[in-house]
């Protein structure tokens, strides 16, 4: 098993793909250990040979598809009119409209690479400071995973066997009070900044809710789908597909063929990197079952406190700490052996559990150094990470206030799946 964790963290150091360096540990270990070789191939196929995980690449597609059909363009634009007028308004504007293309994409790198271009853009041009521009788009990113759809929580539906329908409903309020208290972070930097803000146009408003209203109603129809039990997650996902296309081709006329080969490219290689991240992590993570390493470290969590709180604590702090160095996919998949037997040991709620540890993986992708988002932030907005570094400390604060609250008042998370979807 030394073998196993010197070849995965050589390569990692080396800078080699994490899918590359699971992987390749995973095959050391199997050989290392006399596994037979066809258990390679077969756990590797069986990680992705899920009817549920077809809805990361449809999410991915239809992120991108808006994105390229200027959809995003249009949600801003009305979440611009609505609370533009509030001291901070393009900031506040930032926030409202990550939430609502979070309804539709579920990917923090497509609100980062596709909305934040937009939003980066407008609030710059109108005199916001260009870090401050960059690290409010980077923080409301993170809301995109965990407002449904999201992808992660797919992930660890499928992994946990859990219901995905009623993950994605206890992401609701988590989302909604990551946006509100990003939003009072705003407020109070714009009232000592003087950030400028838009006069309130009730007309405006109005003229622009109908300009873009098939673009904000796709969170609704997703979100009604899944209550009223109208489709799967998987089935949604192609209804966002098909929905993205028809309002950008026939209504907004934004999406020629060009652009949607591109799409249908990008979309491919996103999604095979993420989905051989998940058969390699699902390989390394048999050999750390089949060893019985994964449950030697579930014990030795359990031998240091079996209270829940103690135990979720320092979960949160493990997650948060893998969550700056490694890709969401890759954690979900060699970690959750390890957390769901420790969780279904303290009696913890697995909906609760599950919004809980994606939260903590998307936290961590705008936490430096190695956060993935703000790699992707300061190459679209033209920042330089040192100084976006600094600045995204302070807005860390309500996003890591916000997963205290869903850790210790685990109401805010079930309280709405269980009350719209049977338990």
């Amino acid at each position: 098993m030394i073998s196993f964790f010197i070849v995965f963290i050589v390569l990692l150091v080396l800078g080699a793909p994490i899918a590359v360096s699971i992987g390749a540990g995973a095959i050391i270990g199997c050989i290392w250990l006399g596994y037979p070789l066809m258990v390679i191939g077969q756990k590797m196929v069986s990680g992705i040979d899920s009817f549920l995980l077809i809805a990361i690449p449809l999410f991915v597609l239809a992120g991108n598809l808006m994105n390229a059909g200027k959809i995003t363009e249009r949600i801003f634009n009305f979440a611009k009119e609505l609370v533009g007028w509030i001291p901070g308004g393009l900031g506040h504007a930032n926030v409202v409209a990550s939430i609502i293309f979070a309804g539709m994409s579920g990917s923090a790198a497509a609100d980062a690479g596709g909305l934040g271009t937009i939003e980066m853009e407008a609030m710059t041009r109108n005199g916001y400071d260009k870090e401050f521009s960059a690290a409010i788009t980077a923080a409301s990113s993170v809301i995109g995973p965990i407002f449904p759809p999201s992808i992660p929580l797919i992930i660890y539906g499928s992994i946990a066997s859990v219901s995905v329908s009623q993950l994605f409903m206890g992401g609701v309020v988590p989302g909604l009070l990551l946006g509100f208290s990003l939003m009072i972070l705003v407020f109070i930097m714009a009232m000592k900044r003087g950030y400028p803000r838009t006069r309130f146009s009730a007309a405006a408003l109005v003229r622009q809710f109908f300009a873009s209203i098939l673009s904000i109603i796709t969170p609704l129809i997703i979100l009604s789908g899944f209550t009223l039990g109208w489709f799967t997650p998987t089935e949604a996902s192609s209804i966002a597909v098909g929905y993205a296309l028809v309002i950008a081709i026939f209504v907004y006329h934004t999406m020629n063929w060009a652009a949607f080969k591109k799409c249908l490219a990008e979309s491919a290689l996103t999604s095979a990197n993420t989905l051989f991240i998940i058969g390699s992590s699902t390989l390394f993570a048999y050999v750390l079952i089949k060893e019985g390493i994964s449950a030697s470290l579930a014990g030795f969590l359990l031998g240091i406190s079996s209270n829940p709180n103690a135990a979720l604590l320092i979960i949160n702090v493990f997650l948060l700490l893998l969550g700056m160095f490694m890709e969401p996919g890759a954690i979900l998949t060699l970690m959750l052996p390890i957390l769901i037997p420790l969780a279904q040991g303290l009696s913890l709620d697995m909906v609760h559990f599950g919004v809980v540890v994606v939260l903590n993986l998307m936290i961590g992708q705008i936490t430096p150094p190695f956060g993935v988002c703000l790699f992707i932030i300061s190459d679209v907005g033209k920042v330089e990470l040192n100084k976006l570094y600094r600045v995204i400390l302070v807005f860390l604060i309500p996003l890591v206030g916000t997963l205290f609250i869903c850790t210790y008042a685990p109401g805010s998370v079930t309280w709405l799946p269980y009350t719209l979807i049977a338990k």
